[in-house]
């Protein structure tokens, strides 16, 4: 049986990554929509049709920014019809942010900006969740805004400086501050296109690249496990395709 993941990419570099090769193997056909090119209505029936997993990636921009891209609210619209029908949904950074708002929690600026690989603390309720298998992994985070934790979420991990770094609905809803599926091996792809926000933070691309090398491999392990861990849960996994 073959599934199909519908998902919203808001740049073309912050993509699948690592979740791409994942899917396949798990039998789903991926269909990429980019925002502000392919319409996503309010409903987003047309636009996702019958899809079976809903995946919203990250981008530069910020629900604070929904009156500059007009095409967020119908973007934030689409995914509460969708999460309000209980469809499996998983939303990395901006768009764990657009699912906390479609959901009515509160998502700000918070003057303060987190990027490069650091590990998470987990809560009690992450300790049992689907990112326990992260351990002491550091996770690529690259954000500044804040989502609030939605009525009815788990709030499950945190950082020093953002408390809410992860929240689940039961099992069909994950949203990530942090990023999974960002793929190590292609980190230069995210330093060019961001190279605006990293001058204006000073952040120290050597870093970066260094701490790529040394926690990719394991995190990628962790994080294809995660993931798995997480589409099984959501939904029974399908069959995996022919030649996986």
């Amino acid at each position: 049986m073959t599934r199909t993941a519908v998902v919203i990419r808001h740049v073309a570099f912050e993509d699948l990554g690592i979740l791409g090769p994942l899917l396949t193997e798990q039998g789903y056909r991926v269909r990429y929509l980019d925002a502000g090119v392919d319409p996503i209505g309010p409903l987003g029936d047309e636009a996702f049709g019958d899809a079976d997993l809903l995946v919203v990636l990250g981008g530069p921009v910020g629900v604070g920014d929904i009156g500059r891209y007009p095409y967020l609210a119908d973007e934030a619209a689409a995914v509460a019809a969708w999460t309000g029908r209980g469809l499996p949904t998983l939303g990395i950074c901006l768009g764990a942010q657009l699912i906390a708002h479609a959901l009515g929690a509160g998502v700000v600026p918070t003057g303060r900006f987190e990027i490069g690989y650091a590990p998470l603390t987990l809560t009690p309720e992450g300790d049992a969740s689907v990112l326990a298998g992260l351990g002491d992994t550091p996770v690529l985070h690259w954000h500044g805004d804040q989502f609030a934790i939605p009525d009815g979420a788990t709030r499950l991990a945190e950082t020093p400086g953002f408390p809410n770094q992860a929240f689940a609905v039961g099992d069909t809803v994950l949203g990530l501050q942090f990023h999974l599926e960002a793929d190590h091996t292609r980190i230069e792809r995210w330093l060019l296109g961001h190279t605006h926000e990293l001058t204006a933070h000073g952040v120290d691309l050597d870093r970066i690249r260094t701490d790529a090398r040394r926690h990719g491999g394991r995190l990628t392990t962790r994080a294809r496990a995660v993931l798995t861990d997480w589409l099984h849960r959501a939904l029974p996994a399908a069959e995996p395709a022919a030649g996986a």
